[in-house]
């Protein structure tokens, strides 16, 4: 792992962990040796962050020079908290870890007061698990690099009457319904936009052709059609 990327996991899972973190835990998570992890911390702290402890006692982060210092209001500490849990039921485990890598940075600029807001929230979503047959199996990631890289694919979809049709795609959006996340797309097999339920994508790849020409022209359909 290069230098920089395990001084940002480092920086990371000390914003993220309950402190004070041990550096057996820190070195877990970033995937190095005890030795090395002390150099990282040195090399941190020479960096500008204020990082309390000491080998044999564990780590707290208490100033990060990468983030401004920032103020919000209970309400917004419980809004942004409640936000973040809300994406537990998206179905997507790597869009659920960003929120939370994001939100712990969010509350490591916090004034210690409104740290321990966030950490005692009263506002909480509970739902119930997603039926198996709503579950997820395509990579959700692909489907996002193919819609910020403007990516044609390839998908082998089952529809309602449990058939499978091989199917081009140019993929547009994700939404995310109380079931499942659903990719908003120009089917050039119907020649016409469709909503295709992920969890009913059963494979999905890329084929190598950019739709990057005719996106804006796609938006402007959907949207007029709307």
């Amino acid at each position: 792992m290069a230098r920089t990327d395990r001084l940002m996991r480092l920086m990371d899972a000390l914003r993220r962990l309950p402190a004070p973190v041990t550096a057996a835990r820190l070195a877990a998570e970033t995937g190095v040796s005890r030795r090395q992890l002390y150099r990282d911390v040195a090399t941190l702290r020479a960096g500008g962050a204020l990082i309390d402890g000491e080998a044999g006692v564990g780590y707290r982060l208490t100033e990060d020079p990468a983030l401004p210092p920032q103020s919000f209001s209970r309400l917004e500490i419980e809004a942004l908290v409640l936000a973040v849990g809300e994406l537990r039921q998206t179905g997507d485990a790597a869009l659920e870890d960003a929120g939370g890598a994001a939100l712990a940075r969010i509350i490591a600029t916090l004034p210690d007061a409104q740290s321990r807001q966030a950490l005692h929230t009263v506002l909480r979503s509970f739902r119930p698990p997603r039926p198996a047959s709503a579950r997820v199996r395509v990579d959700m990631a692909l489907l996002r690099h193919a819609c910020w890289e403007e990516l044609a694919l390839d998908i082998r979809y089952r529809d309602r009457a449990d058939r499978l049709t091989e199917r081009e795609i140019w993929p547009l959006g994700i939404s995310y319904s109380e079931r499942a996340p659903m990719l908003l797309a120009w089917c050039c097999l119907r020649r016409d936009w469709r909503v295709f339920h992920a969890s009913r994508i059963a494979r999905a790849s890329l084929n190598g052709r950019s739709f990057r020409p005719r996106r804006v022209p796609l938006l402007r359909d959907y949207a007029a059609r709307r």
